[in-house]
């Protein structure tokens, strides 16, 4: 095989291997933008990606007989909220209102998504206090919360974000502390946020 044969051969498979790797709409299989809608599986409490076109089918309320829902692209910069009420002891959490009226929390770790159940009477109270949280819509939305290392950021946020926040804690993590990557990062994430109506 000549040189120029091999190196088309190593390119066209890096385009193959690229390729594989860019993300589809897991309903059509359709390639997907960079940014693209995603949709809340209820069944298996995950997020999927979904192309523009597949995602106006479960725009409605009842579209995909209540397994799908879109998650929405509100971004909501709030002011402090007293969350230590729910009894949480971390300060990089998201806390989400389910549709059965429980709450969890979770908060970012080495190893994934730590969880706890938050008392739900006292997340109605915190909501009767915060009017944006009494509105926030159940399993896409998020309270996401950020006092850790003398942060006081609060936001309402589509879910994903939160499970892109917990994808960024786990890659960057390194020892028992986080290392000197994790909290630039994290810093990095809030301040990139910004607000969608």
């Amino acid at each position: 095989m000549t040189a120029e044969g091999a190196l088309a051969r190593v390119i066209r498979s890096a385009a193959g291997r690229a390729a594989a790797e860019a993300e589809v709409c897991e309903l059509c299989a359709a390639p997907v933008a960079e940014t693209h809608p995603h949709l809340y599986d209820t069944a298996d409490a995950d997020v999927r990606c979904v192309c523009g076109p597949c995602s106006v089918l479960f725009a409605g309320d009842g579209a995909g007989d209540g397994r799908y829902r879109l998650v929405p692209r509100r971004r909501l910069r709030l002011p402090p909220v007293d969350t230590a009420v729910l009894g949480v002891p971390v300060g990089l959490v998201f806390f989400v209102p389910r549709s059965d009226g429980t709450v969890t929390a979770q908060g970012p770790s080495p190893a994934g998504a730590m969880r706890w159940e938050v008392d739900a009477a006292a997340w109605r109270r915190l909501a009767g206090e915060c009017a944006p949280l009494a509105g926030m819509a159940p399993d896409v939305e998020a309270l996401l919360v950020n006092t850790a290392r003398g942060c006081e950021q609060h936001w309402i946020v589509p879910v994903d974000d939160c499970f892109r926040m917990v994808a960024l804690v786990r890659r960057e993590w390194r020892g028992l502390s986080g290392g000197g990557r994790v909290w630039p990062a994290v810093e990095r994430f809030f301040a990139e946020l910004t607000e969608r109506r």
